[in-house]
This record gives structure tokens, sequence and C-alpha cells, in this order.
């Protein structure tokens, strides 16, 4: 454990697993008390909170559907009570509904948004008094390859990540003044539960394997790192593409 971010708290939604959980247990190590939120995985946010604090860190689990105001507000007060106010905020959390665009339907749409972009805006804006109080901040959004390229989930998902990366430009413009950094990471074809059963995929990317949850919470805290870095999207693709 380092003591880089001791003092500092993060929220990291959809933090029980994948890339959510790679993110926490790498802010964890920073030295960072974070928040482990999750919508249903709350004995897998549980262990990961436990082998935090086995390893001399802090953590909690919270549970909250970050697609819900109310509960976002619930989920920020009970954080600010345990752990202090929130300075690093990962909105992390989303859902991949695979469809075909005779498939896709409004519900579909609707819902992709609702999680994907709308619970990012919601969080963001909850979180916001106490950054701005304190004039430090850091915002990360987890994208997606999908913002820019054709992607293989449909257009309801490009939609959806594409509107974060708007949103982080949106309020990395803003909050540029008040010591508040907002940017995103989009990784494609990581090795998740997403990607399992399909190692054919593993064929497109040139480097030859699928990226890690890991390599992309080190892209995260590059982001976290650096106060000179605002408004801008790191992708990570194996050399798929590039900026």
């Amino acid at each position: 454990m380092s003591d880089r971010y001791e003092g500092r708290t993060a929220l990291v939604t959809g933090g029980s697993r994948g890339i959510g959980a790679a993110v926490c247990r790498a802010l964890a190590n920073a030295g960072a008390a974070v928040a482990i939120n999750c919508r249903e995985q709350i004995a897998q946010a549980e262990q990961l909170a436990e082998d935090i604090g086995k390893r001399g860190g802090r953590a909690m689990a919270v549970a909250a559907d970050v697609s819900q105001r109310e509960a976002i507000a619930a989920m920020v007060e009970r954080v600010t009570a345990e752990l202090g106010p929130i300075d690093i905020l990962v909105n992390n959390a989303g859902i991949a509904i695979t469809r075909g665009i005779d498939d896709l339907t409004e519900d579909d749409f609707d819902r992709t948004m609702l999680v994907n972009l709308k619970s990012a805006f919601l969080c963001t804006q909850a979180v916001l008094p106490a950054m701005r109080a304190q004039k430090w901040g850091r915002i990360v959004n987890i994208s997606s390859g999908a913002a820019r390229g054709a992607g293989s989930i449909g257009p309801h998902y490009n939609a959806s990540k594409a509107g974060m990366e708007g949103l982080t430009r949106g309020y990395a413009a803003r909050l540029v003044k008040e010591g508040i950094t907002v940017n995103a990471v989009a990784p494609s074809l990581i090795e998740t539960d997403m990607m399992s059963g399909q190692p054919q995929l593993v064929s497109r990317i040139p480097l030859g394997r699928f990226g890690t949850a890991d390599e992309v919470a080190k892209a995260v805290m590059l982001l976290v790192d650096n106060a000179y870095m605002t408004g801008q999207t790191v992708a990570l693709s194996g050399g798929m593409a590039f900026n």
C-alpha cells in the first residue's frame, strides 16, 4: 500500500467485479479509502472490501442502483459519513445488451442510456459539491472503443458510450478552473465476463490477446495522478484503433 492518496475517498460504481474491482484495488493500493458500489453483487463487493482491509486498506461495499437519483443521494451520504467526502469518482457501472438493429427495442435503448449514461451524470452531479468545496476532484468515466467504432453490441451501446465521452468533455471544460479534472478511459475487448465464450474475437486484436482489467485500472490511475490532463479519452485497444 502507498500513501499518496491517504485522506482521499474514492467511489467506484459497478466496482464488485471485472474492471471496477481492478480499479478499486488500484485506488486502495494508492492509499485511498474506497467505496465499492454494486447493484446486486453485494457479496462480491463485501469480499473485495474485506480483501482490501486485510492488506491494510480502507474499503466499504455499498449497494445502490446508480440509475436512480434517490439511491445515489443515499449512497453518497453513507459513504461520506463512513469514509469522508468523495474526492475521486469512477463511473464504471454499465450494461451491454447485445442486439442487432432488427431486434433492438425501445426498452433496450432506454435501459442502456439510463444505466450507461444517465448514471454517470447523476453520480457526477451528486459528488460535485464536495469536490468544489475543496477545489480538488478526479472524475474518470469508463467508456468503450464502441464510442468511435462499430463494436459488436449494438448502436444503442455505441450511442451511450459516445454520449459518455461528450459528457466527459462538457464537464471538463466547465470545471477546469476549480481543480477538478474529468477524463475517460475507452477499453476494447478486455478479458471480463462480457468476453467469456468469445475467444474468436482475439483474432481482431493486433497484439494477439485480450486486454486485462488491471491494464484498464493502470490507465485510470494515470488520469487520477495527472492534474494537467482533463477532457481526454485514453483508448486501450491492443492496436485495433488509433486516436
